[in-house]
């Protein structure tokens, strides 16, 4: 009987070293990326692969200069991203055609891709020009996270749109999105001043978010895949309620819409580099009390997805950094 308690003893000492030793490198690595918010490298111009000049990079802080930027997050999109590039601008270009107040810009941001991403990407620039169309080199590979802030960060949109580089959701969902922006951002105006409720205002001004959602498509979904990743999801799904609370079902679809004033506050904030970067914005839309919608997108799957089984255990990591960092105050919330 003696031995089975030393056994059970030692046991759960070695399982007490184990968790305290996991809680330290989860709060030292924390520590670590306090200031990981701030970019490493300062864009200050942009190559025109026309005339081989350098043309000066905008930032978020700086007035808008365009009603909508779209922001796509490129690692070694060769084969998918010219089509999703063709789709997008048709729709761009018919829609400016048919509203002369309407202008726009595509930032392509490449995350460290060995392929030919910046030659596909520089063939639509020649061929757009480099006021419709923008490449952004990260360099080394960092994370969608740091792809995505890097493009919001350096955009001119009042409105800002984020969206994957596979095309998976239709680009003409990114109206669904405008229309509900509008129409919170007017009653967010209206509230803060009546005396401008029927008075014509600046979208970007006012901080609002729209996450497209596929959450309609769940139970099919659930109905296909393998009985595991449903219940690694699932999973996912209850820690992440943990760690940023309710409010949004899907968090991780590629399809998400900020004015230029919740962007500014959002994405200068961001810590998370990678997966789960969209969680820390949920979180700090409900930190800054920005208003979130969640919004039905169509979304198909498109092969050649960079996200396996083996990104949950990265993303877990994540959402324990994010929890750790938070709560202890070592990332602190800028308000800008």
């Amino acid at each position: 009987m003696e031995s089975l308690l030393t056994v059970a003893e030692l046991g759960l000492s070695l399982l007490l070293i184990v968790l305290w030793g996991f809680i330290s490198v989860v709060v030292f690595e924390a520590w670590r990326r306090r200031h990981s918010n701030v970019s490493v490298e300062t864009v200050t111009t942009l190559e025109d692969p026309t005339t081989l000049k350098q043309v000066p990079c905008p930032h978020i802080s700086d007035p808008a200069e365009k009603y909508l930027s779209l922001i796509v997050p490129a690692f070694n999109e060769e084969q998918r991203l010219p089509a999703a590039l063709e789709e997008t601008m048709d729709y761009l270009q018919g829609r400016a055609s048919r509203d002369k107040s309407f202008s726009y810009e595509v930032v392509i941001v490449d995350d460290g891709s060995v392929d030919g991403t910046k030659r596909v990407a520089f063939d639509f620039v020649k061929k757009h020009t480099v006021d419709n169309i923008r490449f952004i080199p990260l360099g080394k590979n960092q994370g969608k996270g740091e792809a995505i802030r890097t493009g919001m960060m350096h955009s001119r949109g009042e409105l800002l749109l984020m969206l994957d580089a596979d095309g998976a959701t239709k680009v003409t969902d990114l109206e669904k999105l405008e229309n509900q922006i509008h129409a919170v951002a007017r009653e967010e105006s209206s509230i803060r001043d009546p005396a401008l409720k029927n008075v014509a205002f600046k979208i970007g001004d006012v901080q609002v978010s729209a996450f497209g959602s596929r959450a309609h498509l769940e139970e099919k979904a659930l109905a296909t895949r393998k009985w595991y990743r449903n219940f690694l999801m699932k999973g996912f799904h209850l820690v992440v309620l943990l760690a940023a609370g309710s409010g949004i079902r899907d968090t991780q679809c590629g399809f998400k819409m900020f004015t230029r004033a919740a962007a500014r506050r959002l994405f200068t904030n961001v810590h998370l580099k990678r997966w789960c970067f969209d969680v820390e914005l949920v979180f700090l839309c409900k930190r800054f009390n920005i208003p979130m919608l969640e919004i039905s997108v169509n979304w198909s799957e498109i092969p050649g997805s960079k996200v396996s089984l083996l990104s949950i255990p990265n993303m877990l990591w994540e959402l324990a950094l994010m929890s750790a960092g938070y709560r202890t105050g070592m990332w602190k919330i800028h308000h800008v």
